[in-house]
This record gives C-alpha cells, structure tokens and sequence, in this order.
C-alpha cells in the first residue's frame, strides 16, 4: 500500500482515530499497510528501552475520548510544533497530534526501508513526546475545511497550468498515463473509516491527485528554457503543494471546539 502514492500514515491514524468507534484491526490494517507491525517509543521511555506496539497506543485511545491533528510540514515551514520533534517531523513530512483527557503527545513516525529495490519493505517506529495543549496552534495554522477546499481549487488550475506549459505527454511516453492516473485515482474504500464524513473525503482525494501531479510536474525543467523560469515554477509548485498539504491536514483534524 503505501509503496504508491497514498495518505500519509499519520493521516490515515488520524482519520481512524477521530472515527466515533473505530474497529482496532482495521485501523492497523490501514495504517500499517504492507509494514512490518509498527512500535511506538516513548514518552517515557528513553534511546535504547524497549518500544511498545502501535496496538498498544491504539487500544489506550479508543478507551476515552480524544482529538487529534495530523501535519505535514517540511523543513523551513512554520509548523505547530517545537523542540526536537520539530525537527523529526519536518524531516519525516508528517507528524500526529494527541489529546486525550490526561496528556496532549506528539507523535512522528521514522520510517526505515529495507531489502532491495524490487523487494522491500517497512519499519516504521512512532516518536512520541508530552507537548502543551496543542489546539490552538492548529487552528490558527491548518485553516478549515471550507479553506482547505478553497485553496485546492486554485492549486488546480496553477498545476494544470504547469504541466500545461511542460508539455510532458509529448515528450515523455509514460507522462500520459500517469497523468490519467493523478486525476482519475481514488482512495480505496479499506483505507478509511465507515461514514467518513463524505467531504473530508472528497478533500483528502482532490488533495491526493494534486500532489501526484505536483510530483510529475516538478521532475524536469521541461520547456523551462533558463534557470528563472525553473525557479519560478518550482516556487510555484511549491505552494500548490503546501496547499495540498494543509488540505490534507485540515481534513484530518478533530473539530476541536470540543473540550473534551
């Protein structure tokens, strides 16, 4: 699963995490995809102790009630967060945000490949450290769904208009039908909680596509013809990209007017 394009895995934790009463299997089975079963070290253990699996967390939080936020933030990105996970979720481009009644936690997940090229796989260990009350933050950085919807419909056209001027189906063969593949493709029906609400779907697709295409636009200069064209699109393919990042967050996030 996650050897394609796909939800980052603290979206996918997120979304079954904010579903009213998740079923703990198919959680794992969505988040966890193709990996090796993920752990979770911390926050109270330290380099080196033992880690606890994720179906360990995952049993704790869906005894009571909880919020969460996911991020995906990259380097250099004003983000919700500070201190050294900072750092590691800006590296990693993702990071899961935890309220429960007794702790707010941060959570970021390294993931580490391993075998060969054709045959690999995953581990994925998740970071997790006490961090303040973290609502405020988000709120003022993630923006709403009605945002989030917004800024994909401009992000749209700012792509299409960039693989527009690459003309990339013409002068790469297999550009066409991974073209067809960004716009068409949809999320798998496994990958997410029953009745998600049916708009945060529709933002968590739209979101998807929009990076695929960023992706394929941005590997070559194409009909740049000097260094400042290049750099303007590639500035210009950043935002797009950030605004379907924030998208995918907004679409992640609990409504956190509630207290819990």
């Amino acid at each position: 699963m996650h050897g394609s394009p796909s939800l980052p895995r603290s979206v996918l934790l997120a979304l079954w995490l904010d579903a009213p009463a998740p079923d703990p299997a198919a959680l794992l089975r969505a988040v966890q995809g193709d990996d090796e079963p993920h752990t979770v070290r911390g926050p109270d253990t330290h380099e080196g102790a033992a880690q606890a699996p994720l179906a360990e967390l995952v049993t704790q939080c869906l005894a009571g009630p909880r919020q969460v936020a996911a991020l995906l933030p990259t380097p250099g990105e004003p983000a919700p967060m500070t201190g050294p996970q900072a750092g590691l979720a800006a590296d990693q481009g993702e990071a899961l945000l935890l309220r429960t009644p007794g702790r707010c936690l941060a959570l970021v997940p390294e993931v580490v490949r391993f075998g060969s090229e054709r045959e690999h796989g995953h581990l994925v260990t998740w970071h997790a450290v006490e961090v303040p009350d973290w609502r405020a933050a988000v709120l003022g950085t993630v923006g709403t769904l009605q945002d989030a919807e917004r800024a994909l419909r401009e992000g749209l056209v700012e792509a299409t208009e960039a693989l527009t001027r690459l003309d990339v189906a013409r002068w790469r063969p297999d550009a066409a039908d991974r073209i067809v593949a960004a716009r068409d493709g949809a999320l798998p029906p496994a990958l997410l909680p029953d009745d998600l609400d049916p708009r945060r779907v529709r933002v968590l697709t739209s979101a998807l596509r929009l990076r695929a295409i960023v992706r394929l636009a941005g590997e070559d200069d194409g009909a740049a013809v000097n260094l400042w064209q290049a750099d303007q699109r590639s500035t210009a393919l950043r935002e797009v990209d950030r605004s379907a990042r924030r998208a995918m967050a907004a679409a992640a996030t609990s409504d956190l007017r509630d207290p819990l």
